[in-house]
């Protein structure tokens, strides 16, 4: 499967974006897919994922971005999406989906679980 990443922009703080990650070569409604972000001189890290149809699409979120970001996926257009509310400046940075098709028990929350990537979207937060 190829992910294609957009709709990242600049926003300032309080603010709202919503990225996409439209996926060809497969159904995401049969694989589990992330969002994760990178910061400058930081690690890549976990913001949320949704699991495959099959697993009902549980979602799961990191603390930072509970209750604030919401992932979503529309079969249909075979696309993921991630609504960020209330945005702030430690929000800023690249960010990058990623898909598998493992059937995996545990939070998957680490990069080595996701074998596809998009190329990332860049999310600018001014304060």
């Amino acid at each position: 499967v190829q992910l294609q990443a957009s709709g990242g922009g600049s926003v300032q703080a309080g603010g709202s974006l919503r990225v996409s990650c439209e996926a060809s070569g497969g159904a995401l409604s049969r694989y589990t897919t992330a969002w994760f972000r990178q910061a400058p001189g930081k690690e890549r890290e976990f913001v949320a994922n949704i699991r495959r149809s099959l697993s009902s699409s549980t979602t799961a979120y990191a603390d930072s971005v509970k209750g604030r970001f919401t992932i979503s996926r529309d079969n249909a257009k075979n696309t993921v999406y991630l609504q960020m509310n209330s945005l702030q400046f430690e929000d800023t940075a690249v960010y990058y989906c990623g898909a598998t098709q493992r059937h995996v028990l545990g939070p998957m929350t680490d990069t080595s679980d996701y074998a596809y990537w998009g190329q990332g979207t860049q999310v600018t937060v001014s304060s």
